[in-house]
């Protein structure tokens, strides 16, 4: 996500940040660059040119080209004004007093809606709100079926209506289970539609007013670049929406729809999808995309992912051994399960600040050494995991042929954990023991 054009920025920011001293000229040419960058990245025309206006208007003033730092200067108003592009603050999904709360999604068919509908029922759930799915997608073949199963997946309600019931009254129906069920939110799902297309466009204004939903969000997919904002405001005219939607976001490494859709529609994005799976979803904050835009890092975001994936019992109780000196490779072996509950490595590298972008392409072969790892401790016994001095050279011989290493593989890892071992062992003793690293670390 942004990868293209946070790339294209690290580069301009250097050389701004490399200059003893700046002059209207050097940011104004600076902030060309910005400006193909941006235009590269699939942001509208007249928004990059708005956005370019604004931060020059601010960078040429005296207070940046006397300042000690021109270059961070420049750069943090890039970023402020990222900020107020995106949308300044977070704006969560909102709820009515009156239960339940009716959210209705539309979009183009191929969109990402009825993956979204299973996200969002499952992120609902997260936030202990009781949530029933509904589909009025008659027209695409499985499509109420393919709902029913993220439902399922995602252990929240789903209504079925009786074969046959037009999509007004299947909402209308809804409406009324969820209400009389007690559900927080009611999710409807829609089919997808052309926004040239009249006769569902007309139908979409009917479901809306069968609903009466609450809260419309238009789902956009994040890769179709400048069509998005096209799509983003014609719904906006047509039908009436209050938030937008951007899915398969891990999949664009451009993000111009981020950039342009917000400004061209007025309403703010709420969410951003960011794979397949029913956790892959992101509440969108507009000081955090930000920053993963320039490069920054998104701490608040890694914190939140370990939150929700990451084990808090097991964490604890390796913690606790590792201060007892007492670590072995069973906790080595959940060590690297909790690491991938949270994503790729490289992922969880880029949401880090200040990680020099050399060092994020040297982090796929180290990735690879952890499966290699992996692989090696899932071919040992429960027995040789919990006393790892007693694996001699035949069984390091059949560790590497089950686990498809080689020999000097099962070695380094040994190696490398019986280090780590001594290292705690030392810290363990406070400012004496570190007396005994000298020698690890020569």
């Amino acid at each position: 996500m942004f990868e293209a054009l946070t790339g294209r920025l690290d580069g301009i920011f250097r050389k701004l940040t490399g200059q003893a001293r700046l002059t209207p000229e050097s940011i104004q040419e600076g902030l060309r660059e910005v400006r193909r960058a941006l235009l590269e990245a699939d942001v509208q025309v007249a928004v990059a040119k708005d956005f370019i206006t604004r931060v020059e208007a601010r960078a040429v003033g005296q207070e940046v080209l006397r300042s000690l730092t021109p270059g961070q200067q420049v750069i943090g108003l890039v970023r402020d004004e990222l900020i107020r592009l995106l949308g300044d603050r977070p704006v969560t999904l909102a709820g009515s007093p009156h239960l339940p709360t009716v959210v209705l999604l539309a979009g183009l068919q191929g969109s990402g809606k009825t993956t979204f509908a299973g996200k969002l029922a499952h992120w609902l759930k997260n936030a202990g709100k009781r949530t029933l799915l509904a589909s009025a997608d008659v027209y695409r073949p499985a499509a109420i079926e393919q709902l029913e199963r993220l439902g399922a997946q995602a252990e929240v309600g789903f209504f079925r209506a009786d074969e046959g019931t037009q999509p007004a009254e299947i909402v209308r129906r809804a409406v009324d289970e969820a209400r009389r069920r007690g559900f927080d939110f009611l999710v409807l799902d829609t089919a997808g539609r052309l926004h040239i297309d009249e006769p569902l466009m007309a139908e979409l204004a009917e479901l809306k007013a069968a609903a009466r939903a609450h809260q419309v969000l238009l789902v956009v997919d994040g890769m179709t670049g400048q069509e998005a904002v096209r799509i983003g405001r014609a719904f906006a005219e047509r039908t009436g929406i209050d938030g937008l939607v951007l899915t398969k976001m891990d999949g664009d490494a451009r993000g111009g729809a981020a950039l342009s859709l917000r400004q061209v529609t007025g309403k703010p994005i709420l969410f951003l999808g960011v794979g397949e799976k029913l956790d892959a979803l992101e509440a969108f904050d507009p000081e955090r995309v930000a920053g993963r835009i320039l490069g920054m890092g998104d701490v608040l975001g890694l914190v939140e992912r370990a939150r929700a994936t990451v084990d808090r019992e097991a964490v604890e109780r390796m913690a606790e051994r590792a201060r007892r000196a007492d670590w072995t490779l069973e906790d080595f072996l959940e060590q690297l399960r909790q690491m991938k509950k949270m994503g790729p490595l490289e992922d969880l590298a880029k949401m880090l600040p200040g990680v020099p972008r050399q060092a994020l392409s040297e982090i796929g072969p180290q990735a690879g050494r952890l499966k290699r790892f992996e692989a090696i401790l899932l071919s040992m016994t429960p027995f040789e995991r919990r006393h790892p001095r007693r694996i001699d050279g035949s069984r390091r011989r059949r560790i590497a042929a089950g686990s498809g290493t080689t020999v000097p593989e099962v070695n380094q890892l040994l190696k490398d954990f019986e280090q780590a071992r001594t290292l705690m062992k030392r810290l363990k003793h406070g400012p004496r023991g570190l007396k005994g690293l000298r020698g690890l670390m020569r």
